[in-house]
């Protein structure tokens, strides 16, 4: 038996990191470790509640708009309040424009790297002022070895990549253009969230903008050219992608359980994308009263087995046993993965059109079936096409807008209340937890994406998403394991959300 460790797991938001036990070649244990403590839920105790949609936000700076959106949904049902429609359709647009530029920061900065071969740009002759730049900085990263041994492309690494020179180059170009579109899509959130990163806009009750026919119309055009970019270059590259390692449509598949909440909301009782569970191939709907928290294995005091409810988050940096800061959240006892693929999955299952559709007209393309998308490429497919659902869906929102009609409803904060937010950050499930005594906040909870997918193991020694996703993972390069850490990426971690 061999044992590697990635310490740090680069190209994520935070600090992650994966030791694996290696036997014949392949991947038989995992162990996913969040490196730091940030302990949120600690510093909203005893402050204003009105406090929380804008302190949640600060965990986060590539998903805030789900932190505040989850802060004030827990916030709207301690309070009673009813959003008015513009509120509740601007409130979709902020969300949908932050999926958008949070999927293609994630396919073409954090991940693309691992597949493109950056090399290939050595060999342009063309006069694109943007590539021709790239290739002298690559070359001086080369010749210099600066980047050793973050960089894949340096001549140590033997690892496979997209054979042909002409997609590398195409590749690479949408790289580049994909950074425009990401600062596109956090405009596009900026006419209705003030800013961004970290809106002021979002409050309990509505959004505190009011929408004009001018704003209209920026809006209709900034989701036009990102529609574009979608899908001329985003979903193109992905099946690209598909093609040339049709290897990882085996690995990364995990246990096959999907959980989601679900999010962008079309009326008071329904969403776009469904809430649901999958469990052993079979869906129940969602009952969050299941959720719980084990932290055998966490830095953390608290009980095991408590609804985020009735939690705590109390740190413990000496425990024996431990190794991560990140909780194991369950449902209903069983491990459960989040995201884009969890939310099309239950989708899928729950007979969605629009994904029914998206999904069996990608996988027709590259012949494969709805088995194959539970894999590392899967993920990638799934953010890809959910990324295109969530841009078309959007100029319908936008179209139902008003000029002149409140996006605000006025409420009071009562005494004692308490309220459960869940939603869907473009990484999964999202729940936050809110208990307000004598209008002040007493108990304060946060359940994200990457606590379920990057969890270690709960108190019946039961591996996380990503750990049983690893199990079976070739590593052909033990001084560079890239399948490995290929497959950690296509669960785009968080560990700065993940940590309590």
């Amino acid at each position: 038996m061999k044992t590697i460790k990635i310490d740090p797991i680069t190209r994520i938001e935070g600090h992650l990191a994966i030791r694996t036990e290696i036997n014949d070649g392949k991947v038989t244990k995992a162990y996913s470790s969040g490196e730091m403590f940030r302990g949120f839920e600690m510093i909203l105790k005893g402050r204003s509640p009105m406090d929380a949609q804008q302190i949640t936000q600060r965990i986060c700076g590539v998903c805030p708009i789900s932190h505040g959106t989850a802060s004030i949904l827990a916030q709207d049902m301690a309070y009673k309040v009813t959003v008015p429609n513009n509120g509740r359709l601007m409130r979709n647009i902020m969300l949908a424009a932050n999926y958008i530029q949070s999927h293609i920061i994630h396919f073409y900065h954090l991940s693309a790297p691992d597949f493109v071969d950056i090399k290939a740009i050595a060999s342009y002759q063309g006069k694109d002022p943007e590539l021709n730049r790239l290739k002298t900085w690559m070359d001086e990263q080369v010749k210099s070895k600066n980047l050793y041994p973050a960089a894949p492309f340096l001549p140590v690494y033997d690892a496979k990549y997209i054979e042909s020179t002409e997609l590398n180059l195409v590749a690479i170009k949408h790289y580049l253009q994909a950074l425009k579109m990401r600062a596109l899509a956090h405009r596009m959130a900026a006419v209705i969230g003030a800013k961004l990163p970290h809106s002021p806009t979002l409050v309990p009750g509505g959004i505190t903008e009011t929408i004009t026919s001018q704003k209209i119309a920026s809006l209709k055009s900034m989701i036009t050219t990102l529609q574009d970019f979608i899908n001329t270059a985003y979903l193109t590259d992905v099946i690209e992608v598909a093609k040339a390692f049709p290897e990882y449509f085996s690995i990364g598949k995990g246990y096959g359980n999907f959980l989601a909440y679900g999010v962008f909301s079309e009326t008071p009782n329904s969403t776009y994308f469904p809430s649901g569970v999958l469990t052993n191939n079979t869906l129940s709907e969602l009952d969050s009263e299941k959720v719980t928290e084990d932290v055998n294995y966490s830095y953390y005091s608290s009980s095991s087995g408590l609804n985020p409810k009735n939690s705590e988050t109390t740190p413990e940096h000496k425990k024996n046993n431990a190794y991560s800061w990140i909780k194991a959240p369950r449902y209903n006892d069983a491990v459960m993965e989040v995201g884009p693929l969890a939310r099309l999955i239950v989708a899928y299952h729950k007979d969605h059109s629009d994904v029914k559709k998206a999904i069996d007209t990608f996988l027709s393309g590259i012949g494969k079936t709805t088995d194959d998308l539970v894999s590392m490429i899967g993920r990638h497919a799934a953010r890809a096409i959910e990324c295109k659902l969530i841009a078309d869906h959007c100029v319908g929102w936008i179209n139902e807008l008003q000029p002149g009609k409140p996006s605000f409803q006025d409420f009071d904060i009562p005494q004692q209340a308490q309220g459960i937010g869940l939603t869907e950050a473009p990484r999964g499930a999202l729940g936050h937890w809110i208990e307000i005594d004598n209008y002040k906040i007493k108990r304060y909870q946060c359940v994200v994406p990457t606590t379920w997918n990057c969890s270690p193991r709960d108190d019946k020694d039961r591996p996380g998403a990503v750990e049983k996703a690893l199990e079976g993972t070739p590593v052909t390069d033990p001084e560079n394991p890239i399948e490995a850490v290929r497959v950690v990426r296509s669960f785009d971690p968080c560990i700065a959300c993940a940590v309590h």
